[in-house]
């Protein structure tokens, strides 16, 4: 460690010369603020330096391969989305449904009671009215809520979930109420839901006491009632089938597994970016998936398939699984990386590789910081294969 400013050494020049090294071993900025090391700096930078440099000074990458795997991974992030949007259908249509059916039982329930009013002592058609005054409040409380924002007003807060740490991604939707709702004019969520429920229960005793004076007429009418929700549930119990069908398609083509839940997916627009501040590290997993209830990053190749993961690759993964750690608290027992999409490399996020992902942003900030990016191999394949070969003056013939 030193305790002034870097001094750059030879060869590429430094981006970052004020940069100063700290007592732990990372650079930052004469303000305190950590170097900036994205997860595709390490990938860039362990699979060549002066690549990284090159890419750092403004050189864009130029190959067919480029373009196709940008394609690849976008198709991948749709069919991700597609997914869970299905997922996400299906698990509405499938609480519509139960809830529906809790009416339906209900209406047995009081199928059954209705035949046995002779032995109760009360009015029957005040309680019926009783039942109508409640319905119509719970209905106007119901409609007052959508339309006005009481949420802010009251400064409601939602729980603190684990998943809010990604809340930008488009993926994490609850099944009523969008990320941050704080309602508004003309916007409702689940207590709003839970009235308009009660409000048509309550119509519905109401409706069906007024004619327990005559058992027949109320049988009857409670039997036609009974049919139409079950119809109705019917319905939405379909609807939620062909959704989730259409969910294991898009799974199985995606190689994802049964149970597992995605709850990030990178499109470069919309998805959060994940951030240590500490230590300057950031980057945007392609996915993150829960399995076990664990969050696990996922890395997308769409190269050749190699025999064992590349070591670039590795470490953008670590970086990754880094980054879920810091941003949920949660420590990944491991990540994937996924080439194509029939094989599949499980890399352990532990001690050993925290300390190697450790000292590759350090030597990426020192790098940064004191210059001196050189080209790390002597093979000429791999430099007829970089992508900013072009710009490279220690290129391989």
């Amino acid at each position: 460690m030193s305790d002034g400013k870097a001094v750059p050494s030879t060869g590429s020049e430094a981006t970052h010369p004020d940069a100063v090294e700290g007592e732990d071993g990372y650079w930052r900025e004469p303000d305190g603020v950590a170097l900036k090391v994205s997860a595709s700096d390490l990938e860039r930078y362990t699979y060549c330096p002066l690549s990284w440099h090159l890419a750092t000074s403004g050189h864009e990458g130029k190959s067919d391969a480029i373009e196709e795997g940008k394609q690849r991974h976008m198709e991948i992030h749709e069919s991700m989305e597609t997914m869970e949007m299905y997922r996400l259908k299906a698990k509405r249509n499938l609480l519509i449904w139960q809830w529906w059916f809790g009416i339906i039982v209900v209406l047995l329930i009081d199928t059954i009671a209705f035949r046995n009013l002779d032995d109760l002592d009360f009015d029957v058609v005040e309680f019926s009215k009783l039942l109508a005054m409640a319905s119509v409040s719970s209905l106007l409380v119901g409609i007052a809520a959508v339309l006005a924002p009481w949420r802010q007003a009251l400064n409601v807060q939602d729980p603190p979930t684990s998943s809010k740490a990604f809340e930008d991604s488009e993926l994490i939707e609850p099944l009523f109420e969008p990320k941050d709702f704080k309602g508004g004019w003309f916007k409702g969520g689940w207590v709003e839901a839970a009235l308009f429920i009660a409000a048509i229960v309550l119509a519905l005793h109401a409706i069906a006491l007024q004619f327990a004076s005559n058992k027949e007429q109320a049988s009857y009418v409670l039997a036609v009632t009974t049919v139409g929700w079950t119809l109705m549930a019917s319905i939405r119990l379909q609807k939620a089938l062909i959704d989730n069908n259409e969910a294991q398609i898009l799974a199985t083509k995606n190689n994802v597994e049964k149970g597992t839940e995605v709850a990030y997916s990178d499109d470069e627009d919309s998805a959060s970016l994940l951030i240590n501040a500490e230590t300057g590290l950031r980057g945007r997993p392609d996915q993150i998936v829960i399995i076990d209830s664990e969050f696990i990053p996922v890395e997308q190749k769409t190269g050749k398939v190699p025999s064992k993961p590349h070591d670039s690759h590795v470490l953008q993964l670590l970086a990754y699984a880094s980054l879920v750690e810091t941003t949920t608290g949660q420590t990944p027992p491991y990540g994937l990386i996924r080439y194509r999409n029939d094989t599949l490399y499980t890399i352990p996020w532990d001690d050993e590789a925290k300390e190697r992902l450790s000292t590759m942003v350090k030597t990426i900030q020192r790098t940064m910081a004191t210059g001196g990016a050189k080209r790390n191999h002597d093979r000429e394949g791999k430099c007829r294969n970089c992508s900013r070969r072009y710009a490279c003056d220690q290129r391989l013939a």
